[in-house]
């Protein structure tokens, strides 16, 4: 649901040949903005389902009841929550690739989630762990090292990952602490 500038979300189930070779695995967390719930759900033909059951149980139990019948609310939500939820995400998207921008960070503006990664290497702070320590501890903005998406996390040493669900109220705050260190 989370996506911008008409981008269009296409499953790969949905592809030829892809249905009986896909687990789809979704949850309410980032939709809903309930990430603490864990309440989530896997669809795959049967042959792949059987495989999945038997791990499952072992990994985890039930949700809570009253947790699995919000969900159920939640996804029967008419049209104009999903237009207006990625309306107000991507005008945060913006103010926030406009921070970056003003503040000497390269990225690209993402066509969907709510998530941004940005070079860092213009701060001259060494590798993306230091820079997310010390934009934490001097401009109290947090961001994610890159490297941690990585396999190898040499690849992801000049990356940081900020987060652009916040209100605008925080985003513009988190922009003036960023210019204090740019």
């Amino acid at each position: 649901h989370i996506t911008y500038d008409g981008t269009q979300h296409v499953p790969i189930a949905t592809l030829d040949g892809m249905a009986e070779r896909t687990v789809t695995i979704s949850a309410l967390s980032k939709t809903y903005a309930v990430t603490g719930w864990r309440v989530g759900w896997a669809i795959a033909s049967p042959a792949l389902m059987a495989g999945i059951r038997p791990v499952h149980d072992f990994m985890t139990v039930a949700a809570a009841a009253p947790l699995q019948i919000a969900g159920v609310t939640a996804l029967e939500l008419p049209p104009t929550y999903y237009e207006e939820m990625v309306a107000g995400y991507a005008e945060r998207r913006d103010v926030m690739m406009a921070i970056l921008a003003e503040t000497g960070f390269e990225a690209s503006a993402p066509s969907g989630a709510y998530y941004v990664m940005a070079d860092c290497s213009h701060l001259g702070m060494g590798d993306d762990v230091s820079v997310a320590t010390t934009m934490v501890e001097q401009a109290g903005v947090a961001c994610v090292p890159g490297s941690s998406f990585f396999a190898d996390p040499a690849e992801g040493a000049h990356l940081v990952r900020f987060a652009f669900c916040k209100t605008l109220e925080t985003l513009h705050a988190a922009g003036e602490r960023l210019r204090t260190i740019y």
